[in-house]
């Protein structure tokens, strides 16, 4: 499934300043996360997280069926795409 992505009527408004370059530069970036994961490089991270609220997110992730590190890319993901 696509993302959609929705704009606020004073985000328009600005970006109907963009110079030519901005606009590149917002569609590029925006090309970059529509990327399939397959397609994009990894990178190995280390993150400190409290271990009651890992523990719960690991054992909802485990319930629902869906890998919890896999879980952690789609909310960021999705978190880029539509921040509202």
């Amino acid at each position: 499934m696509k993302p959609v992505q929705y704009f606020s009527d004073e985000y328009l408004e600005q970006c109907k300043g963009f110079t030519p370059e901005q606009a590149l530069t917002f569609l590029e970036e925006y090309r970059q996360l529509q990327r399939p994961a397959l397609q994009a490089k990894s990178r190995l991270i280390s993150l400190k997280v409290p271990e009651p609220l890992l523990a719960a997110f690991r054992e909802r992730c485990e319930r629902e069926g869906v890998k919890y590190q896999t879980q952690i890319k789609r909310l960021m993901h999705e978190w880029l795409i539509d921040p509202d």
